[in-house]
C-alpha cells in the first residue's frame, strides 16, 4: 500500500467547504484528440467548451509540421532562451509574429500565465500601480500581486470608472485589460482605454488570448478590430493554446520594452524555452490563420455564432453580450448551473458549468464555446437540446 502523508486540518477543512458549496474542481480525461467529438469515460459527447476556436488543435497540416519540427530540432528546448534554448524555429516564429502584428519585437513564453506574470511583475512596482478591469484574467491580477504593486480595479468595461482610477494615481504605471474576456466573451473598449492611457501617461497592455486568430483584419485580434497600432498599444500578449491550436504564448512590443523584459521578466529569464517542435507547429498555424483558408474558418465561426444567438433568442435564456466564440448562458445559482450541465451531458453534450471563484458569486453559467470545427448538425442539436431543457 502506498504511504500517504498526514493531511493538515486546514487543508481538509478547505476541501470540505468547497464540497459543501458545490465548488469542487475535478479533472476530466479525454480519450482522443481535441475535436468537437470528445470521448470521456468511454462515452462520446459533442463538446462545446474547448478554446480551439478555429479547429486547429488536430489539423493534419499542423500535426505534420510538429512531427517534422521534432525530427529536425528535437522535442525539448534544453535551456532558457538566454542560455542555449533559443533555436531557429523560435526566432522564425518571433519574426513572423512581429511582422504580422506590426511590432518591432516578439518574445516567446511557455504559457500565457507566465507571459502576464513576467510582464507585469517586471514593469510594475510599489511605486508603479496597475489599473485593471475588474474581470481581467487571474494571471493579470497575479502579476500585480507578484510585483507588490498598488492594484486598482475599475468596473468592467467602464471608461468613466477607469478614468477615475487613473486620475487618482500618483505616478505613471500600467493600464491593463483583456481584449476578449474569457468568461463573458465581450470585447474591451480598447480605443477609449488607449486614449486614457496616453492622457495619464500609463503603459497600455492588452491580453488578447481569446481574440487573436478569430477577429479583426487578418485575424489580428481585438487590437486590429479597434484600429490600434504598436504606438497606441505598446504591449500585446497573445497565446497559442486557443485559436492557434498549439501551446505557449508571446509578448509583442518595442525593442526597448523587449530589452527591459529580457533583463527583468523572471518567468522568461529562468524558464526553459517552449519545445522547438511546438514553435514549428505554431508557425504553420500562423501561416494557416493568415491564409485564405484562415479567413474561411473565421467566416464559418462567425456564421455559427450568429446562428446560435438567433436560436437562443427564441427561448427564455440569458446570454451575455458577446459576439465572439464565447457564448455563456447566465444561470446564476451554482447548483442550477450544475444541474443544467448534467442534463446536457445526459443528452450527449459536454458544456462545463463555470462557478465562483472563476466568476463572481451569483453569476454561475454554462460557458458554451463555438468552433469552426463544429458541424451545422452539432450546433443544431445543441440548440434543440437547450430549447428542450430551457424553452
Amino acid at each position: 500500500m502506498m504511504p500517504t502523508p498526514k493531511s493538515p486540518d486546514w487543508l481538509l477543512a478547505a476541501l470540505r467547504e468547497r464540497q459543501a458549496q458545490s465548488l469542487m474542481r475535478r479533472t476530466v480525461t479525454l480519450a482522443g484528440p481535441q475535436t468537437p467529438l470528445a470521448n470521456i469515460g468511454g462515452q462520446d459527447y459533442r463538446a462545446f467548451c474547448s478554446n480551439d476556436y478555429l479547429g486547429l488543435a488536430n489539423h493534419p497540416d499542423i500535426i505534420a509540421s510538429m512531427q517534422q519540427g521534432a525530427a529536425e530540432y528535437g522535442v525539448g528546448g534544453g535551456a532558457s532562451h538566454l542560455v542555449c534554448g533559443h533555436l531557429t524555429p523560435h526566432q522564425a516564429l518571433e519574426e513572423a509574429l512581429a511582422e504580422w502584428l506590426g511590432y518591432e519585437r516578439v518574445m516567446l513564453f511557455s504559457t500565457g500565465y507566465m507571459a502576464n506574470l513576467g510582464v507585469i511583475s517586471a514593469l510594475a512596482s510599489k511605486d508603479r500601480a496597475v489599473i485593471q478591469d475588474k474581470l481581467n484574467h487571474a494571471s493579470l491580477i497575479d502579476g500585480a500581486v507578484l510585483a507588490q504593486a498598488p492594484l486598482k480595479r475599475y468596473l468592467h468595461g467602464d471608461i468613466q470608472s477607469a478614468e477615475q482610477r487613473l486620475r487618482k494615481s500618483t505616478s505613471s504605471g500600467l493600464l491593463v485589460t483583456d481584449g476578449v474576456f474569457s468568461m463573458d466573451g465581450d470585447i474591451a473598449p480598447l480605443t477609449q482605454l488607449s486614449r486614457l492611457a496616453a492622457t495619464y501617461q500609463h503603459v497600455f497592455m492588452v491580453d488578447d488570448a481569446h481574440g487573436l486568430g478569430c477577429i479583426g483584419a487578418d485575424g489580428r485580434g481585438s487590437a486590429a478590430l479597434a484600429g490600434l497600432d504598436a504606438e497606441q498599444l505598446p504591449i500585446l500578449v497573445g497565446t497559442f493554446g486557443k485559436a492557434f491550436g498549439t501551446a505557449g504564448a508571446f509578448v509583442a512590443t518595442s525593442h526597448h520594452f523587449a530589452d527591459y523584459l529580457t533583463q527583468f521578466a523572471r518567468p522568461y529569464v529562468y524558464t526553459t524555452s517552449m519545445s522547438p517542435a511546438i514553435a514549428v507547429a505554431t508557425l504553420a498555424s500562423l501561416n494557416l490563420i493568415r491564409s485564405a483558408k484562415g479567413q474561411v474558418l473565421r467566416e464559418s465561426l462567425q456564421d455559427k455564432i450568429a446562428y446560435f444567438r438567433q436560436r437562443m433568442a427564441n427561448i427564455d435564456v440569458k446570454l451575455m453580450a458577446s459576439e465572439t466564440a464565447i457564448q455563456p448562458i447566465l444561470v446564476g445559482d451554482v447548483n442550477d448551473a450544475m444541474v443544467l450541465s448534467d442534463k446536457l451531458k445526459a443528452l450527449g453534450f459536454w458544456c462545463t458549468a463555470i462557478r465562483p471563484p472563476t466568476v463572481p458569486v451569483g453569476s454561475a453559467r454554462l460557458r458554451i464555446t463555438l468552433s469552426a470545427a463544429h458541424s451545422h448538425k452539432d450546433l443544431t442539436l445543441l440548440c434543440d437540446a437547450l430549447e428542450q431543457l430551457l424553452g
